[in-house]
């Protein structure tokens, strides 16, 4: 076992705690205060760092400087939660109807607060690092927040680093891509407005419903025939409502789509494409139409060489069998790509092994892996920012 990794499971039934807690009490995008005050509480605790609150909203930076270097680099975790009633039978359940860390944001806020309290520890390194604890990634709006708010130029970093879990890959080991390894995605709302009426007298209303679901139905062929076969593209309608009685033809209809592309003319020709399938469905039905756009998405493209640098001392503190370097790519989208389009850095991943996937309302974060995601983060500081002599 990695000597980091004993140290931090030392102090196993303290994350455990951290972690519960955080998974006990979720709060959505934009809306984590309380999850925010209990994360700067734990780092005034450790009594070490520098804390700045309120960045982009909720955010929170804590930073501490070991040592004459002006080195800097910056570890970021996510922590909301999503809109989703969870179905695990935990002892440490979700406690709000409806919302649950079903990504496990939890687990990553856990994981650096764990390396936090080793760091404070053992300051085994010369320079500075950032941690950064970041609001409302499932919502893209987390990380252009904090961005705005002056993220890098009140905390001055030479590179940024991500990581998050990921089921389906190996339980404890850490995957690393060059390049574009996630998806851009454009969240958005479309409002379709009919006429309103009584199910038995159709004649009377104009039907949002089905102009609606020829709408989704039309959806399917834009990646189908419109997107190359050697590119990768996707249109999910994952929200679909209208009307509370099955005797009365609602008056509008409301989808949520989430579009995902992976390359910019891709993007443009996607997005053009529904567009213009929306207003034509819509006006052939007799509706009217309306797209709210969400904050727009990026491709998450990791640095080459920060991302071999990085890998490298993950392969030296956790051993060749642990580490891969030629890891996965996703379709899912990450707001982390923001930070890496202003900061040479990557984005890892983190098996949680054979789980259901993420937003699957079965999903659960292995507490396996706390330690082993804190120990890279340590590693990856004392390796980035080394003692000198």
């Amino acid at each position: 076992m990695n000597a980091i990794v004993k140290e931090i499971k030392q102090n196993e039934t303290q994350l455990r705690e951290w972690f519960e807690h955080l998974h006990r009490h979720p709060e959505l995008s934009m809306q984590e205060s309380q999850t925010a005050r209990y994360i700067e509480a734990t780092l005034r605790s450790l009594g070490a760092y520098e804390i700045e609150t309120g960045v982009g909203k909720h955010g929170i930076v804590a930073s501490l400087k070991v040592g004459d270097s002006d080195r800097a680099i910056g570890l970021r975790a996510d922590f909301d939660a999503l809109p989703i009633q969870e179905t695990n039978d935990l002892d440490y359940r979700s406690e709000t109807p409806g919302v649950s860390h079903l990504c496990g944001h939890d687990g990553h806020t856990t994981m650096l607060l764990a390396a936090a309290r080793q760091l404070a520890e053992t300051r085994n390194f010369d320079g500075t690092v950032h941690l950064i604890f970041q609001p409302a990634e499932e919502t893209m709006e987390g990380s252009p927040a904090m961005i705005a708010d002056g993220l890098f130029e009140r905390f001055p970093m030479d590179a940024v680093f991500g990581m998050h879990n990921m089921p389906g890959l190996e339980l404890g080991k850490l995957y690393f891509t060059e390049g574009d390894t996630m998806a851009a995605v454009d969240n958005w709302e479309v409002e379709i407005t009919g006429k309103g009426g009584h199910g038995a007298f159709p004649e009377h209303a104009i039907d949002p419903v089905v102009a609606g679901s020829s709408l989704v139905m039309a959806l399917q062929s834009v990646v189908a025939r419109n997107v190359a076969p050697a590119h990768r593209a996707v249109v999910t309608v994952g929200a679909f409502q209208a009307g509370q009685a099955g005797n009365v033809i609602a008056h509008s209809a409301i989808l949520r789509l989430s579009i995902r592309t992976t390359t910019p003319e891709d993007r443009e020709m996607v997005l053009g494409n529904i567009r213009r399938l929306i207003q034509q469905q819509s006006e052939s039905f007799g509706c009217t139409s309306e797209i709210r756009e969400g904050v727009p998405g990026a491709v998450l493209t990791n640095d080459p060489e920060e991302t071999r640098k990085a890998a490298a001392i993950a392969r030296q503190a956790f051993g060749e069998e642990l580490v891969f370097e030629e890891g996965p790519t996703y379709l899912g989208s990450e707001d982390f790509a923001f930070m890496l389009q202003q900061k040479k850095g990557t984005y890892c991943f983190l098996g949680n092994g054979d789980t259901p996937f993420v937003h699957h309302p079965e999903y659960v974060l292995n507490p396996e892996i706390l330690p082993i995601g804190a120990a890279y983060w340590v590693a990856l500081t004392e390796g980035y920012l080394p003692k000198q002599g």
